[in-house]
């Protein structure tokens, strides 16, 4: 078994006296997602009071920074990541040159996609995605650790869900029969400047065609 999975095992299984339960269970899904992208050398893209915002509750928000020209000398590169190129790649988008907005994706036919996430502990979040009555049909997943930071953070005139680590199941391949569940369980690193408590976790399901077919995400109740 990967170290990653043993102890995300490992943390999943401490005494839910002993920590706030987190899961997918009984939250409404949101029917759509908006993706905010923000080149790490533009500080100023960060305060913009011009962000663009969701017109419905229900619409999830995510905000990446992407890596600059600046590298660890751009103003915002302690939060940037390469999973940001990726998911802009993935989007058949281009880095901006300060900031771009991802219009609204409504979700097709909803699949059963639980999220459940472990205590912080030692740096690290125990994070497990389950999809339910898979078929036969390869399906792409990302699984997101989000900070969720209240307007006002650093100067941000809007609320933002900050992508602070991404995990990729493999469920890329077409399966053989027809299983009763894909799932996985990782140990996710909180990166340096996070606080464990705002961390939720959200994940997106992508058919063959990049159409979402499911969003999750946890909430925490004592």
């Amino acid at each position: 078994m990967p170290l990653h999975t043993a102890l995300a095992l490992l943390f999943l299984a401490l005494p839910l006296a002993a920590q706030a339960l987190c899961t997918s269970d009984g939250v409404a899904a949101p029917a759509g997602v908006l993706e905010r992208f923000i080149n790490a050398d533009c500080a100023g893209c960060w305060q913009d009071p011009a962000t663009a915002t969701p017109a419905s509750a229900d619409t999830l928000v995510l905000d990446w920074v992407v890596p600059g020209s600046m590298g660890d000398d751009a103003p915002l590169s302690a939060v940037a990541s390469n999973d940001a190129i990726e998911r802009l790649r993935m989007l058949g988008r281009r880095v901006p040159v300060r900031s771009e907005t991802v219009p609204l994706r409504r979700h097709g036919a909803g699949m059963a996609l639980r999220l459940a996430q472990g205590a912080a502990f030692n740096d690290y979040v125990a994070a497990s995605i389950e999809l339910t009555s898979p078929g036969r049909s390869p399906w792409g997943a990302w699984l997101l650790l989000v900070e969720k930071l209240p307007a006002g953070t650093d100067g941000s005139p809007v609320a933002r869900n900050l992508v602070r680590n991404v995990f990729r199941p493999d469920w890329g391949q077409v399966q053989g029969g027809t299983p009763g569940r894909l799932a996985e369980t990782r140990a996710l690193q909180i990166h340096e400047g996070a606080r464990p408590e705002r961390l939720r976790l959200v994940a997106l399901l992508q058919d063959a065609r990049g159409r979402i077919r499911a969003i999750s995400q946890t909430e925490c109740s004592e």
